[in-house]
């Protein structure tokens, strides 16, 4: 793993990667405690009108968003100096936002340490096929790849999958450690739901957490997707990869209006975020606008950001995502059938 420092990158950096508690308590006391009002005026709501409580939801979907990113910086340890606090402040937003936090803050660990290798690809990142994979995979892969890749399977089926069935279940090498942790959150998750529904009707905690829920899930993948998933983004094998080019190359600077940076907490700065992931979300902004080589990166906005949706393929040569319209020019390459000559007499 290569970790070159042309740019004095480092420097710039370092003064950020230390928490302050007070902005973290902060954060916290900002966030989760309007998270829990929303919550209750939603329900609230449902003596007045359904469409009211939908949005509702939907704004309290932005501060779970947010609840998710302070759960991100548990599992980095950026959120706290202390581990302990970092764990037990990282299960409890975990089992708001339904992720167990010892299975994802490994899985997330694999993607920091191999984002952009394509020899390492398969874990906590997004299915990538590139040109050659592609044109060499059975007829199934390939309608499995594009159902995949669909905007319905990914930002509609998946965020259902992912967060309410994929995280109940430990990953086959877990600790027992890890696995404690999932029982645990997948215990708070059925308890607390079922005292809702208990205490309010089941249709009812429907009708809020799961919009809320749903929408917040979409997010978060939308988030992810968009700052990996853009025409010149950076794949190497692992023998060229290069730790600080796949942050830099590989991860974008998403330009969003101020109020979604302060929801999504600047987990937009994503490129800073690779970078380094010790620096605290609430710092991301900063690091970023201190040095003019760390905004030197590939930028989106939420305009742009809607064109990642047709690149689906890596292109090794180009060093670009191509669409499937595109690979109409590539042909599998079939070996010539060598031809004995045979002498005549």
């Amino acid at each position: 793993m290569k970790h070159e420092d042309k740019g004095g990158w480092r420097s710039d950096i370092a003064p950020f990667e230390r928490p302050h508690m007070k902005h973290s308590v902060w954060q916290i006391i900002n966030t989760v405690g309007p998270f829990f009002v929303l919550w209750y005026l939603a329900f609230l709501s449902l003596s007045v009108s359904v469409w009211l409580t939908f949005a509702i939801d939907l704004l309290a979907a932005g501060f779970l968003i947010r609840i998710f990113i302070i759960f991100h910086d548990c599992c980095h340890k950026s959120f706290f100096k202390n581990k302990l606090a970092n764990e037990i402040v990282g299960t409890l937003t975990g089992i708001l936002t339904f992720v167990p936090y010892h299975q994802w803050r490994h899985t997330h660990s694999v993607h920091h340490a191999s984002s952009g290798n394509l020899d390492r690809r398969g874990v906590g990142d997004i299915w990538t096929y590139t040109v050659d994979e592609y044109m060499k995979a059975s007829w199934l892969k390939r309608m499995t790849y594009r159902l995949y890749r669909s905007p319905f399977v990914m930002f509609v089926v998946g965020p259902i999958f992912i967060f309410l069935i994929d995280y109940r279940f430990n990953r086959k090498r877990a600790g027992m450690k890890e696995r404690i942790n999932t029982y645990i959150t997948n215990v708070a998750i059925v308890g607390s739901s079922a005292l809702l529904c208990w205490g309010m009707g089941w249709e009812s905690f429907l009708l809020i957490q799961g919009p809320m829920f749903f929408f917040s899930g979409m997010a978060g993948i939308w988030l992810f997707y968009v700052q990996h998933n853009y025409e010149e983004s950076y794949f190497e094998n692992d023998t060229e990869w290069d730790y600080v080019k796949a942050a830099m190359h590989g991860s974008s600077f998403y330009n969003l209006p101020r109020i979604l940076h302060w929801i999504t907490g600047d987990i937009g700065y994503h490129h800073i975020h690779h970078l380094s992931p010790r620096v605290p979300n609430y710092h991301l902004r900063k690091v970023h606008n201190k040095s003019a080589a760390l905004r030197n990166v590939q930028t989106i906005t939420l305009k742009t950001s809607l064109e990642s949706l047709k690149f689906r393929i890596w292109n090794e040569e180009s060093k670009k995502f191509i669409q499937f319209k595109d690979l109409k020019q590539f042909r599998m390459k079939v070996k010539p059938r060598i031809i004995k000559a045979v002498d005549v007499e």
